[in-house]
């Protein structure tokens, strides 16, 4: 994907689902109670695609891939991940399979979270990847069939602090034998796991009630309200003090994509009170307070906020872009994106509890975003035959070339390889823009580019020159290294090494200028492939705000036939482009006086018209549907 975004859509989405499909859910519009449960076990039934068990070992390396505690693609184990230290173990996915155990840290295996022998490991149960989760087998055997609960005293424990031993959860009915007890940065997940599994077999479940094995302490013989008066209150309180987490909604959309249907305790946590709470709370949480804006930008905002508080507990905030909700977030802390450039905005912020209780609105952030940048240059290497950079070959027989892959995302790029026939040759070869930059016209410039390289040693430097003049020889000319760039040399490993260069400030730069990518292996360095790709500078206008001042009129819009219209004052000449989103420049033209843009070569969707018109200019959002 190209790096440069020249104008983003805000899309407006009811965050309740946030992560379902839309239309998920929409049968449960006005159910409450078991009624709610029953319609909600129909979705996620009609939805089951079940799968093999052995299938579920390829299932985890999406479902159960550790990139939020050590992020380092581990398997993320429950039972052994430590949140806030280091691991005492971790397990590669495949290579680590049970397999035999003598202790923790010898091998995962797959975890049913209710135990198989409640349900007689039938099917589709046992191969249910929304209970089913990769676990240390030692850890997994000590727990066995026991039921989840609370412990004082353990008589097992095991790295991470998962314990073993009697029951201690208050509650007059609780069960007071041996239980097993997740640590509290997993206990919602647990809990929300068994309300799906009381939903997705609702239908089964009231008779996994047996002696001796655990279930009994678990279950109530129902299929409404499924659990024991216990079990469920301490399900309710482990919900309500561990929030969903991002890692817990992540897994829920790649079981999603695994077998085809949701926990909808994930998507939408207040259904469990709804369902389950015959005294539900309905006390809101406080105003959230100090709500400020910072780091604004032409398409982007962070806001932060003083947390509020609850009698049961905050599980999110909610975030209202003029008056409709754009996000909801566990944190006092969101990053807003979508948003257009110099326009005004407007955000509040609510907190919700366990029980879907809202509080009132934070004060009001009343902000406007900054003026879009430029696009000073933009080459996306995808046209061969437009494009806007030369190679000039000072010593080699092989030369830059345009390609059509290789690429960014493997996409039009230049590429240069210092050998020939598959020998080495001395080279020095030049990729220079073919017209200079003015950057006195603009200030604030960034850049952006891509490149990629194989084998070899070979430096890729990037340069520019005040006093290179477009016809060759640039060894004759003075060249400096861009401004905080280095291109990182190849490494030795193995295969194609990518860098992204990102916003990078070359805002040092002045005069006209030339940009040069250069080679070189006349010193004797093994070759290097090297690829670029994505060159892109922006900028913001140093001619004064008149320049930006341009009044016009354009229609239709959208443009549903070929035709734009133009209606400009006086009916001057002018000049137009149009960029989709990529950055990437679609049509262009000089010197118009036509009342119209034909528009027939563009295909629909979303672009950007720039006009420039005695020496201003302005910026229209154009939407094209022939």
């Amino acid at each position: 994907m190209k790096k440069i975004t020249l104008l983003s859509f805000l899309m407006l989405s009811m965050l309740s689902f946030a992560q379902a499909p839309a239309g998920y859910y929409d049968s449960t519009q006005g159910l409450t109670g078991y009624s709610l449960k029953s319609e909600l076990s129909a979705i996620i039934t009609n939805g089951h695609n079940p799968q093999s068990y052995g299938d579920l070992w390829d299932g985890y390396y999406t479902t159960d891939v550790d990139i939020y505690y050590e992020n380092d693609g581990t398997v993320l184990d429950i039972y052994s991940e430590n949140p806030t230290g280091t691991d005492s173990y971790t397990y590669t996915f495949g290579s680590n399979q049970c397999g035999n155990y003598s202790g923790e840290g010898s091998c995962y295996n797959r975890e049913h979270l209710m135990p198989q022998s409640w349900f007689g490991s039938s099917s589709p149960m046992k191969t249910d990847i929304q209970h089913v989760y990769p676990a240390d087998g030692y850890v997994n055997g000590q727990r066995g069939h026991l039921p989840f609960g609370e412990v004082d005293n353990a008589t097992y424990t095991s790295d991470n602090g998962s314990k073993k031993g009697n029951n201690v959860y208050n509650h007059p009915s609780a069960y007071s034998g041996t239980v097993f007890e997740p640590i509290d940065e997993f206990k919602g997940d647990l809990a929300r796991v068994y309300f799906y599994m009381a939903t997705r077999y609702e239908n089964q479940i009231g008779s996994w009630e047996s002696a001796n094995d655990g279930s009994q302490n678990t279950f109530n013989g129902t299929s409404d309200q499924v659990f024991d008066d216990w079990m469920l209150a301490m399900l309710i309180q482990w919900h309500n003090t561990d929030p969903v987490s991002q890692k817990e909604i992540d897994r829920n959309n790649a079981a999603f994509d695994f077998q085809g249907n949701r926990n909808p305790y994930i998507d939408n946590p207040s259904w469990v009170a709804v369902i389950w709470d015959p005294n539900p709370d309905t006390q809101a949480p406080t105003a959230p307070t100090n709500l400020i804006a910072n780091n604004v930008t032409a398409y982007t905002t962070d806001l932060s906020w003083s947390a509020s508080t609850d009698n049961v507990g905050v599980v999110s905030y909610e975030i209202e872009q003029d008056g409709l909700v754009v996000d909801n977030v566990t944190t006092t802390q969101a990053s807003i994106t979508g948003l257009s450039p110099n326009t005004n905005y407007s955000f509040a912020v609510k907190a919700l509890d366990a029980y879907g209780n809202a509080s009132a609105l934070s004060n009001t952030v009343n902000l406007t975003t900054l003026d879009a940048p430029e696009v000073i240059f933009n080459e996306d290497f995808e046209d061969c035959n437009a494009i806007q950079f030369t190679a000039v070959s000072e010593l080699s027989t092989v030369d830059w070339e345009c390609t059509t892959q290789f690429g960014e995302n493997n996409t039009g790029a230049y590429q240069m390889n210092g050998f020939s026939q598959g020998n080495q040759v001395p080279s020095t070869d030049w990729l220079i823009s073919t017209n200079p930059i003015n950057f006195d016209d603009y200030k604030d410039e960034k850049l952006s580019f891509f490149v990629a390289s194989t084998f070899g040693e070979t430096q890729l430097q990037l340069l520019y020159s005040t006093n290179y003049d477009g016809n060759g020889n640039p060894s004759t000319s003075n060249w400096l290294p861009v401004p905080n760039v280095t291109i990182p040399l190849y490494s030795g490993g193995n295969g194609i090494e990518e860098t992204n260069f990102t916003n990078i400030d070359i805002s040092s730069i002045s005069g006209e200028v030339y940009f040069a990518f250069k080679y070189d292996t006349s010193n004797g360095d093994d070759a290097t492939r090297w690829t670029v790709d994505s060159f892109t500078i922006l900028g913001e206008d140093d001619l004064g705000i008149s320049s930006k001042n341009l009044e016009l009129s354009i229609y239709p819009n959208p443009v549903n036939q070929q035709t734009l219209y133009i209606e400009l004052e006086n009916n001057v000449n002018y000049a137009y482009q149009i960029y989709d989103l990529n950055g990437r420049l679609i049509q262009q033209d000089q010197q118009i006086s036509a009342p119209a843009i034909n528009l027939n070569g563009i295909s629909n969707g979303l672009y950007v018209l720039k006009l420039y018109a005695e020496g201003k200019t302005a910026v229209k959002k154009l939407v094209i549907q022939h």
